[in-house]
């Protein structure tokens, strides 16, 4: 019985589910401005790196910026 009433609820999900993604505003996102280019890196010091990075060198690559600072 348990059972049953699991597939039923999750039949019922599934079904809200498809019917509400179809609305969902992430369907079409709004257009962002174009900045323009990247500024080229400055840091001449790099944690985990031996030598300065250049954005050249890291395209086409998925990079993680992390800014913090000493307060």
């Amino acid at each position: 019985m348990k059972r049953l009433v699991f597939l039923f609820a999750l039949s019922l999900f599934l079904t809200a589910c498809s019917s509400w993604s179809g609305s969902s505003i992430l369907a079409n996102p709004p257009a962002l401005p174009d900045k323009g280019a990247a500024p080229e890196l400055k840091n001449e010091v790099w944690i985990n790196a031996d030598q300065p990075l250049k954005l050249a060198e890291l395209k086409g690559k998925v990079v993680l910026i992390d800014m913090w600072t000493y307060g």
